[in-house]
């Protein structure tokens, strides 16, 4: 490869370090060229790109992002394949599924908004990881029930209160 087109795949990748705080690195060597395609055909239709390049380029882009990605930079060993996202758990749940009866993709690692998860034992973890919206959803959900259990207590309450006062103004005194 010429140094002029590196440099253009290096500024590539940069572009796309930046652009995407999720980032998967992984290894589909031992996947012919059929299972391969059908994995980017599912990556694409989760809204993941991804890319294949050699190891010293990715490393190059890595260092002139600024980011710290760690013993990310460790995992950057025989074929490897970058995935970007713009959620943290799908390229995850599509990796698994994938693998139903095989052992490929390989997870190496991933970048998920600054934090670095290193090995294929990561992969459940990250399936796991709430996205923004399901925290906020949750959050929404906590703050609400309280509020909820108030204005049920006073409207059924309500009813007991009047009984309470109805009864005792008819009392004889």
């Amino acid at each position: 490869m010429q140094k002029d087109k590196k440099a253009e795949v290096v500024n590539e990748l940069v572009n796309k370090f930046n652009e995407f705080k999720y980032i998967y690195i992984t290894d589909v060597s031992s996947l012919d060229a059929q299972k391969t395609n059908q994995l980017r055909r599912e990556f694409f239709k989760g809204g993941v790109e991804m890319e294949v390049s050699k190891n010293t380029l990715i490393k190059k882009a890595m260092e002139q992002t600024g980011k710290d990605y760690g013993a990310l930079v460790d995992t950057l060993k025989g074929n490897t394949a970058l995935l970007f996202a713009q959620d943290g758990k799908t390229p995850a749940k599509i990796i698994k599924a994938f693998r139903k009866d095989k052992d490929k993709p390989y997870l190496k690692g991933a970048y998920i908004d600054s934090d670095v998860y290193i090995g294929d034992d990561q992969l459940l973890a990250l399936m796991n990881l709430k996205t923004k919206n399901e925290l906020i959803g949750e959050i929404i959900g906590l703050l609400q029930s309280p509020a909820q259990n108030v204005i049920s207590a006073l409207q059924s309450g309500g009813n007991k209160l009047s009984g309470i006062v109805k009864t005792l103004s008819e009392r004889p005194e």
